[in-house]
């Protein structure tokens, strides 16, 4: 079972983009674009969904909160943080890109990291990491870490951004190869309140319903250590 009792929901319906409040969640709570059952969560975006004040492209995603709902931020030298989970891309829309966790910034409308999946025409696809190593950085680096990994393949990853700024990311791919990536985080980001989200962020907004992200989660948990 994954524990919701730590994070809130935005889901792609309302203008803006609605928000499910940890209690809510926690409670239980379930609709056409997240569900939570037999130990797993399910994230669903169409294209056409509505999108946050800040984007153009929708998203079901959880976002770390304080267990009474307060949005948790943190800095990143106060404690080693991680986040640890395995997960399966259920459906890409019609560009087959979508983003599965995040490091977000309360002061930023960009993001420190994306990880994000990239499907291929061999049936196959990309695992990219998008980092963003000083938050004055207009763009992001990309980074592939793995092309072995096709739709409804589940594989499990660690996110750790250590308090002396180091970021690591571990993949093990569905037949166990483990791949890994590491870089290191400009000071001008201990000032920034960051937070952890995982879900499915639909990096799409042409078409209709039918076209949409869906991600499959059977374990998710977060440590500040």
């Amino acid at each position: 079972m994954i524990d919701l009792s730590t994070w809130n929901l935005t889901l792609p319906v309302g203008v803006p983009a609605a928000v499910i409040s940890t209690p809510v969640l926690a409670g239980g709570y379930q609709d056409h674009y997240f569900q939570s059952k037999d130990g797993r969560i399910f994230f669903w975006a169409p294209v056409n969904g509505s999108t946050t004040a800040n984007s153009v492209y929708p998203r079901s995603e959880l976002r770390e909160t304080f267990a009474n709902g307060t949005l948790r931020n943190w800095s990143y030298t106060a404690a080693d943080n991680v986040l640890t989970a395995t997960a399966k891309i259920a459906q890409v829309p019609s560009n087959g890109l979508v983003t599965f966790s995040q490091i977000h910034s309360k002061n930023s409308v960009s993001p420190l990291l994306m990880l994000g999946y990239q499907a291929l025409a061999n049936g196959y696809g990309n695992v990219v990491i998008s980092f963003r190593g000083n938050p004055a950085s207009e763009n992001s680096t990309k980074t592939l870490l793995s092309s072995r990994i096709k739709m409804n393949q589940e594989f499990s990853y660690e996110v750790f951004l250590a308090k002396n700024g180091r970021l690591t990311i571990g993949l093990v791919e569905p037949d166990g190869t483990f791949r890994s990536w590491s870089g290191v985080l400009n000071s001008a980001w201990a000032s920034h309140g960051l937070y952890f989200k995982a879900g499915v962020y639909t990096l799409d907004n042409s078409g209709n319903e039918t076209s949409a992200g869906a991600a499959v989660f059977s374990n998710l948990q977060v440590e500040h250590r």
